[in-house]
Parts: C-alpha cells; structure tokens; sequence
C-alpha cells in the first residue's frame, strides 16, 4: 500500500519512518510512505501558502491553489482513486476498526492542515474522508497522520516480533473490543508488590480465564461502553456475565 503525505513539514517524519519496530513495514515498502510538500507548488518569490481569512479572524487559512497543484501532481504518479483523507476537527474519530480497513487498503493521500485550517473550497472539492483523533486540536495533522501510520504498519505481517501480538492488543475483535489486562515480568516481587499467584501458577485454563477477567473488570471500569457493545455484539459469555454480575 501507498500513502502519500501532504504537508508542509516533511522532515517531521524522518523519525516514525526508521525508528522502533514499525519501520521495517517502511523499510521493506510494506507500508510505501511519500511525502510532498504544497510549499513546492506554490507561486512567487515567497512561495506563499496561507492568507488571511475572509471576514476577518485570527490566524491563517491554507490556500486552495497550492494544495491542488500539489494533490493534482501526487494523483497523476499514482494513477488510481484512492481516497483523499484529510485530519480535522469535524472527522470521525479514529478507531481500531478503521485501522484495520486502513491496513487491507491501497492507501490513501493523508492531507494534514496547519494555522486556522484549510480553504473549504479545497475540501469540497477534493477531500473524501476525515479523520479526528479526538476531542482536542493540534498544531498540524501531522502527528494525526503518524498514528494511523504507526498502527496501520504494526498490523502488517512480519512487522510485530510474534505474528499473532496485535491480536491481544486492547480494541481488537480477538479480545471481543475489551481492554487488555495487565502484564508483569521479573522480579517476581518489585518493591514489596507481587506478580499474581495465578500467573506463577503454569495453569494455563486458570490463566487465561484470570486474564479474561481483568479486561472485563478494567472495561467495565473504564470504558463501560465497550462493555455495552460487546454485550450487543453477543461477544460475552453467560460466564462473563456471571462475572460482571458480582457475587450472588
């Protein structure tokens, strides 16, 4: 799959591309990852990319002229119709299921604004998706961009150390979209505070069933409703419910 970044700080994604695990799906072009810069199609001495807005207001809006050129020149080296997505406010927010799709796609031109935003004439016209990643605003859609890219990567085969790791991540269908449970390594016994007997206990059906509780303790907890969905779903057993359900 191809994405190709539009943004106006390319030398941001030096880091994400060769650097931790991900970057063997960038490495070995599992994950193909290019970067333009709308500055480069821009007129004049000053390559000028932002204006102020009609109607006055604070800050400034990237221009729609500079921003096509741009998308116009990435669409013609591709030659196909993937999507247009651009990093905003007003998107869906991102999710385990739209990293999945993300991950078994073509690819897409990630669009990441910057100042007050873009032209709305260029997102009428050229953007097809939107993508939040939650209820807060960055600076750019850059960081926006290097998370779907960092978890659309991990998915890949042969990115992860072990092929079946990111099946026990929190969110994902194997876990029925719980969170995941804790996890403990060694020392057994850390400042007083010690591994749970059952994982000591080399009892495999006790172990996993431990397990399966904590996310179900921990999202009922946190996040009940993911609880609600999977219950929904008919994810969860008639022992899961006994557990949830407490004591008799």
């Amino acid at each position: 799959m191809r994405f190709d970044i539009v943004t106006l700080f390319p030398e941001l994604f030096a880091p994400l591309l060769t650097s931790g695990i991900t970057r063997r799906a960038f490495e070995s072009g599992q994950v193909d990852v290019r970067l333009a810069n709308p500055r480069d199609f821009a007129e004049g001495n000053y390559r000028r990319v932002d204006d102020r807005p009609f109607g006055g207001g604070p800050g400034m809006v990237m221009m729609a002229e500079p921003l096509t050129q741009c998308l116009k020149s990435i669409q013609t080296q591709r030659n196909d119709a993937v999507p247009v997505v651009l990093f905003s406010p007003v998107g869906k927010p991102l999710n385990h299921a739209m990293v999945e799709r993300w991950a078994d796609s073509q690819g897409a031109v990630l669009i990441c604004g910057r100042y007050e935003g873009l032209d709305q004439r260029f997102i009428d016209a050229h953007v097809t998706e939107q993508i939040s990643l939650g209820d807060f605003v960055l600076s750019g859609g850059e960081i926006a961009a290097m998370a779907l890219l960092d978890a659309v990567a991990r998915l890949q085969p042969g990115v992860l150390n072990s092929a079946d790791s990111h099946q026990q991540d929190s969110f994902n269908p194997t876990l029925d979209g719980l969170l995941d449970c804790p996890h403990y390594t060694r020392p057994e016994n850390w400042s007083g505070r010690a591994v749970p007997d059952v994982l000591l206990s080399g009892h495999h059906v006790n172990i996993e069933r431990w397990r399966r509780e904590q996310r179900l303790a921990i999202t009922a907890r946190l996040r009940p409703e993911l609880i609600a969905r999977a219950r929904l779903d008919g994810r969860l057993t008639p022992a899961d419910e006994a557990f949830l359900a407490g004591p008799a």
